[in-house]
């Protein structure tokens, strides 16, 4: 099968009793609803103030992590930050430099260039911060974890290693002088799912606390920080590491986003909100994650992150505006190659219909950019409902490969099943459920193709390869309205564990019009209604043609639109079949 896989709709599964518990508490019926069916059961999960958030001293490690952080302020000493190069490195080294250097620190950082380096805080990136910028610390942000050749080879040129991560632990944890990861072994954090850069957050905010403590700031006549002005950042990186947004990051993302729509925001990001041709006031979390994400990763994909890094650190609207513009120059270009890739890999798909029938699926073009494939790959992967990965040719003759994956295949667990039973073919990997990234010899792809594939067929659950749509059920005419579009809007945020509400219904079409290349505009009766309404399907007239419609049943979501100072609702089309179909 190589075309799109036909996704089952089923009605999101909910708990009566949370439901009417919700809406007992003052909760609008239809939130109380949606809210019972993302596993929410008392009203106070929904807190959503700065002072609802986890403790910084329930993370492990976090003691050690101030004193060495202090110890280093005190003597003067010079921290540089390791960061990574995608978009929550980026947020969380701008998340350091800027609250290290409020606290009177001399901060320098580092990030490594994909290409030569690779991943995290190697041998090879510790001389070059060694050599460039002479640190006494090195901290690590959204990386270090799986880094212990890198710890001891900084503690071989005598620097001090503080590893803040949020990827899964190895067996053997690095030989870090600190280590805060809330997924290392005994940590009890109940945020689990945090994303680097709220991992590097709260180990600001236990510094400053302690700083405080110790009168650092009131003894050196420094302003004490206000690290909610880091929030805008938070955001960005947790929505755009695509994280689930449990309890604690709810309330991050919520305070972030808050921020930027009140126009709260560094000048980087509204540089990039402003290159999208977007108003910061009307931003949704999920945009985050579309417009300021991507902009920022495209650094890290094709050429430097330190240029999204500078972005954001920029003091003044001017410089951020000249750097956030070259940043959308290269995500068109991103945009560009993405797609030439991902035809190659349909066309791939389609010249051997077996590889798309595999439980896991290994793409491979030696003209493909590695900045690139796990775009490709998770493209491919929304196409066949498997988890894939894209490889490319890496340096030093390696391949580079990106893999994602599907709810309830774990693709880390699955990697590290085959390092397991085939010792030696992995040269390199490491990640989290969804998403992968691993380095193999290229005489080893067969062999790991057909090693990938059978560890998924031996750790997947056959519901996990059947491609599901969950939705929020069926809204009444009457709720197809302004006030709850604005209700659906006011209520998150919603995002990956927490998704936005997708309802399901049927209509009958008054007409249709194709909008830009591909878009289908459609004016629609709701079944049991009286009144028109508006849809916008994106993509959903791939010929460029408007189809023939008569009744159509919709999985949508109900968003308001805002066009020329006018608000109206409208529906946004997430899958369209012709009734009967």
């Amino acid at each position: 099968m190589t075309g799109q896989r036909a996704r089952e709709w089923v009605p999101r599964p909910r708990d009566p009793e949370s439901e009417q518990r919700l809406a007992d508490a003052g909760i609008d019926p239809l939130l109380a609803r949606l809210y019972a069916g993302r596993g929410i059961t008392r009203p106070e999960q929904l807190e959503r103030r700065a002072e609802a958030l986890e403790r910084p001293d329930d993370l492990l490690g976090m003691d050690a992590a101030v004193d060495v952080l202090a110890g280093a302020l005190a003597r003067g000493e010079r921290i540089c930050i390791v960061g990574d190069f995608d978009c929550d490195g980026a947020t969380s080294t701008a998340v350091a430099v800027s609250a290290l250097r409020a606290m009177g620190g001399e901060v320098t950082y580092v990030v490594p260039d994909r290409f030569r380096f690779g991943y995290g805080l190697t041998p090879a990136i510790v001389a070059e911060a060694h050599e460039q910028l002479a640190p006494d610390v090195l901290v690590t942000v959204d990386n270090g974890i799986s880094s212990g050749d890198g710890v001891t080879a900084a503690h071989e040129r005598g620097l001090r290693v503080v590893v803040t991560d949020h990827h899964l632990a190895p067996a053997e944890l690095p030989p870090a002088d600190a280590i805060v990861n809330p997924n290392q072994p005994g940590c009890p954090f109940s945020g689990k799912a945090s994303a680097g850069v709220g991992v590097v957050f709260y180990v600001m905010a236990a510094l400053r606390a302690h700083l405080r403590n110790e009168g650092w700031f009131a003894a050196r006549d420094l302003d004490e920080p206000n690290l909610s002005d880091l929030l805008d950042l938070v955001a960005v990186g947790t929505v755009a590491d695509v994280v689930p947004l449990d309890r604690n990051n709810r309330v991050l993302v919520h305070q972030g986003v808050s921020r930027i729509q009140a126009g709260r925001m560094r000048p980087g990001i509204r540089a990039l909100v402003e290159v999208a041709g977007r108003d910061p006031g009307q931003l949704k979390a999920s945009d985050l994650g579309f417009i300021v994400g991507p902009r920022l990763n495209a650094a890290g994909r094709l050429e430097d992150m330190s240029l999204g890094i500078r972005c954001l650190l920029a003091e003044d609207h001017e410089s951020a505006k000249s750097l956030a513009s070259e940043l959308d120059g290269l995500n068109h270009q991103r945009r560009s190659l993405e797609a030439d890739m991902h035809d190659d890999a349909v066309e791939a798909l389609a010249d051997d219909p077996e590889l798309a029938d595999r439980f896991g699926v290994c793409l491979y073009r030696e003209d493909w950019h590695q900045g690139v494939v796990g775009l490709v790959a998770s493209r491919i992967k929304e196409r066949l409902h498997r988890p894939v990965i894209a490889f490319a040719p890496g340096d030093g003759g390696t391949l580079k490969g990106s893999g994602r994956s599907v709810p309830g295949i774990h693709i880390r667990d699955v990697l590290d099943a085959v390092a397991t039973r085939t010792d030696g073919l992995l040269s390199r990997f490491g990640g989290h459920a969804m998403a992968a990234g691993l380095s193999l010899e290229p005489e080893n792809l067969a062999a790991f193709q057909e090693a990938f594939d059978r560890a998924v067929r031996d750790l997947a659950a056959p519901e996990a390869l059947t491609p599901r749509l969950e939705t929020d059920g069926e809204l009444a005419p009457d709720e197809l309205s302004l006030p709850k579009a604005e209700l659906l809007a006011s209520g998150g945020p919603w995002g990956t564990g927490f998704p936005d509400p997708l309802f399901q219904g049927r209509f009958r079409v008054l007409r249709t019009q194709v909008v830009g290349a591909n878009h289908l505009k459609l004016w629609l009766v709701p079944e049991g209604g009286d009144f028109e309404i508006e849809a916008i399907h994106f993509r959903g007239a791939p010929e460029g043609e408007a189809p023939t419609l008569d009744t159509v049943d919709l999985a949508y979501r109900l968003e308001v639109n805002e066009f020329r100072g006018r608000r109206g609702v409208q529906l946004v089309v997430e899958e369209r079949r012709s009734s009967g179909d």
